[in-house]
């Protein structure tokens, strides 16, 4: 069994777990992309060949040039990083042990929020 996003206009509408010949039937219709749940920034989690950098998710973007499945952008100022598909803010959030943070979009920065 593999899993399959729906893709409708550039955009994942369902995701489904279904063999190849079902999809290659027509029953569900077309517009079927192939998609790995193993798959997360170009990565195969279990290493093994990784498949349109992530794993679909309904709302995320199907680039056919990039063959790739983009998350939608979290905020305005974030870029995406070709390799990835995955999108980065201005400036990476910090890491302190037992502390969290939150993006603040109107300061461009990183708020603490313990």
């Amino acid at each position: 069994m593999s899993h399959f996003a729906k893709v409708e206009n550039g955009i994942v509408t369902q995701v489904i777990v279904a063999e190849q010949d079902v999809i290659d039937s027509g029953l569900f219709g077309t517009g079927w992309v192939q998609t790995s749940y193993n798959t997360l920034g170009g990565v195969h989690m279990l290493g093994g060949a990784p498949l349109r950098k992530n794993y679909a998710g309904i709302g995320y973007s199907y680039d056919a040039t990039r063959d790739a499945f983009i998350p939608p952008k979290p905020y305005a100022s974030w870029t995406l990083v070709e390799e990835t598909c995955q999108w980065q803010p201005p400036t990476p959030m910090p890491v302190e042990e037992g502390k969290h943070y939150q993006w603040n979009e109107d300061t461009l920065s990183w708020n603490n929020y313990d």
